[in-house]
């Protein structure tokens, strides 16, 4: 009897059709793209399909494993130059010989850089551990082979075989003084410290939990603020809120943004006479200089009521900036003060969806947008930021505004009533981060938040791991700082015990300070020196669940992200390093706690902006104030010119302490190999490849 199936046709792979013929007249041939093991659809000539189980024989079975045979060899030979590129990348990065400390060394725009000595203390701190796990390996290994390899669970049967037998030679009575040696001296205080940092762990997860219910508590009851309904405007003759308002645009130096903030911010949609433009120019470049005044002017003979500000002493950074501008007269003239920062795009109804609020609400201090990332899609780094801050405001922001009416100051993409500002001391020069000062002064002195999740305001999110680095170190130092000024104020003021405890310990202890110090000791430090001493434990839920449910909570408000929650996790932890020396610099005013450093920018984000808002007219132009299009399309090649020629004179850095840390924690894996402990050894593993990739710059922006 003839079988029921015959195969025909070439080997393919891909999209390439496979032909079913079909030797039983009763049913139809059938053309397949993207042959699989589930492709195999066969049908009766009433359409129905054919149980593919009922229909296999050993020559199906054996084309589909010839098929997945021919993919998974496909796959095998791409691998083979990702290596290659990898190796490549590597060698260029260590021919280069650029670290982190070549960098610190340097000077930026003229600001003196933090003693070496000083900054090299975390690195020698490091380098303690790396070599100690080196060397108790290089220990452990020859042990191993001499039949030595003990877990914990045989702790006590080791002691007594250490303690109680002769030995034969040297190198074991040496191991057995060892094996003593940490079980009394060594495991009892790694395992206290563990357990300190678990019970940490523990209590910061909750409160994480706690605010992903609380976001979802919001979602489903649909609670958001809206403003009161407003009367016509008698001047404008327009239905709303229209009092007069301060836009502020502090900048330093940033030549390939300042185009975009002024025109977007000139665009509002604003009666004229009620709106003033401060653009506060901090620059000490002559050319950024004469760039930034002559796009002022170019605005002004537009119509817009713009200001250009350049000051002489250029003191107190950002804070002192802003402080200089408030002190103008005409400022007296104005209710509420906008501020956005130099890439900051506000669309033309921002002050139409957030002045509003404050009608009638004299309690009210502060509007703050959501940030959107025009640029969250352009690399591995910037996708992680999204997830991150998409957690910071859709969640933290978000509840805090609604629940407790208190939250940080974001800097940029708010609106400030000038009331408030000055009744809370105005600006002050003494932290780096001078938002989350002003807004816990204005805190308590009994002002109240509103926090807008629909309003968002596009801006760009560091692009290479040097800045967003950078950044981070000030985003942490900051706070510890301010937390050491503002603790004896806070136990001082009026405000209520619940209030008072939710800014000393939700806010600053727990937020601030627990979670980089628990992230960096456990991960790091414990869990590592834990393969050395088996004797101190770390059970498989600290390393794997927690983490793992932490981190899908955290990307629930970025639901694109989701392919990316293992390098999220990875990454969070490897940030860990910069977070924790941070917090150590503000908490003890080390130098690099007053270390400032502009963020970079590419200006990427104006680009596409320009050319689509040109053939919108010329009167609502966000991103240029000449209307010609081709003058537009040349000066945007030129600045492309401009960036690529730059881009060659840069050099990705090589990070030390990134680089300890992974050879660190890849050394503890081969230790963890050796015990057989499995989710460990996987853990250790890929945050040490983790850790290896950061440390030699191949996250985030590429340059040669």
């Amino acid at each position: 009897m003839a079988p029921l199936f015959s195969w025909w046709g070439k080997e393919s792979h891909g999209g390439t059709p496979v032909v079913v013929k079909m030797e039983n007249p009763n049913w139809s041939m059938v053309e397949l793209e993207g042959p699989s093991e589930d492709d195999f659809l066969i049908t009766s000539p009433s359409g129905r399909r054919r149980d593919k189980g009922r229909g296999k024989n050993a020559k199906q079975l054996t084309w589909v494993l010839l098929l997945k045979a021919h993919r998974a060899a496909g796959c095998l030979t791409s691998i083979a130059p990702a290596f290659l590129a990898l190796a490549s990348a590597v060698k260029r990065r260590l021919a280069s010989g650029r670290t982190d400390a070549d960098a610190d060394n340097e000077t930026d725009g003229g600001r003196e850089k933090e003693n070496p000595t000083v900054k090299s203390r975390f690195y020698s701190f490091i380098k303690v551990f790396l070599w100690l796990s080196v060397i108790l390996l290089g220990f452990e290994v020859a042990a191993y082979f001499k039949g030595w390899h003990f877990g914990a669970p045989h702790i006590q049967l080791d002691y007594l075989w250490a303690t109680s037998f002769g030995v034969k030679g040297l190198f074991d009575w040496l191991y057995s003084r060892w094996v003593w040696i940490r079980v009394e001296y060594f495991a009892p205080p790694l395992q206290f410290l563990a357990n300190v940092c678990i019970v940490l762990f523990i209590v910061q997860s909750l409160d994480r939990l706690i605010l992903c219910l609380g976001c979802f508590w919001i979602r489903f009851k649909r609670i958001k603020p809206v403003p009161k309904e407003c009367a016509i405007d008698l001047e404008s003759g327009e239905k709303g809120f229209f009092p007069m308002v301060l836009v502020q645009i502090p900048m330093c130096n940033e030549r390939e943004v300042y185009h975009q903030s002024i025109a977007a911010v000139c665009n509002l949609d604003w009666p004229k006479s009620k709106l003033l433009i401060q653009v506060l120019d901090d620059s000490d470049d002559p050319i950024t200089q004469s760039l930034i005044e002559e796009e002022v002017k170019k605005w002004q003979q537009e119509g817009a009521n713009i200001l250009y500000r350049h000051r002489v002493i250029r003191d107190g950074y950002k804070a002192g900036n802003l402080k200089s501008a408030m002190n103008c007269r005409y400022v007296k003239e104005y209710e509420f003060v906008a501020i956005f920062d130099a890439d900051f795009q506000p669309t033309p109804d921002f002050l139409k969806r957030t002045v509003p609020h404050f009608k009638d609400n004299e309690e009210l201090g502060l509007v703050q947008a959501r940030w959107s990332f025009v640029n969250k899609d352009e690399n591995l780094l910037t996708r992680l930021q999204n997830i991150n801050l998409s957690f910071h405001f859709e969640v933290e922001q978000q509840v805090n505004g609604i629940f407790i009416n208190f939250f940080g100051f974001n800097g940029t993409a708010g609106v400030w009533r000038k009331k408030a500002l000055e009744e809370s001391g105005g600006w002050l020069e003494r932290t780096t981060v001078e938002d989350m000062d002003i807004a816990v002064r204005a805190h308590l002195h009994g002002w109240k938040f509103i926090f807008l999740n629909d309003v968002e305001c596009q801006c760009e999110v560091p692009e290479s791991y040097e800045a967003y680095r950078k950044q981070q170190h000030r985003w942490h130092s900051g706070p510890m700082q301010l937390f050491r000024l503002c603790l004896p104020d806070i136990i001082r003021s009026k405000i209520s015990i619940w209030k008072k405890f939710n800014m000393i310990f939700l806010f600053f202890l727990l937020r601030k300070l627990i979670l980089p110090f628990y992230s960096f000791t456990l991960f790091c430090i414990i869990l590592p020196m834990t393969m050395f001493v088996p004797e101190a434990e770390l059970p498989a839920w600290v390393v794997c669940y927690i983490p793992a449910t932490m981190s899908f909570l955290n990307i629930l408000p970025a639901p694109k992200s989701f392919p990316f929650i293992v390098p999220y996790l990875l990454f969070e932890n490897t940030m860990s390093v910069t977070k924790f020396n941070a917090m150590i610099s503000g908490l003890f005013q080390l130098g690099s706690a007053y270390e400032w450093v502009v963020t970079k920018k590419t200006g990427r984000s104006s680009e596409g902006d320009l050319v689509s808002l040109i053939d919108k007219g010329t009167k609502c132009q966000r991103g240029v104030s000449v209307p010609d299009l081709e003058e537009m399309k040349a000066e945007i090649q030129r600045k492309e010119q401009k960036q690529k020629a730059s881009k060659k004179k840069k050099h990705n850095r090589i990070y030390l302490k990134e680089l300890a840390l992974a050879f660190l924690l890849l050394t503890a894996s081969a230790r963890s190999l050796l015990s057989a402990q499995g989710i460990h050894f996987y853990f250790l593993l890929f945050q040490g490849i983790s850790f290896l990739l950061v440390g030699l710059d191949l996250i985030g922006e590429q340059v040669d």
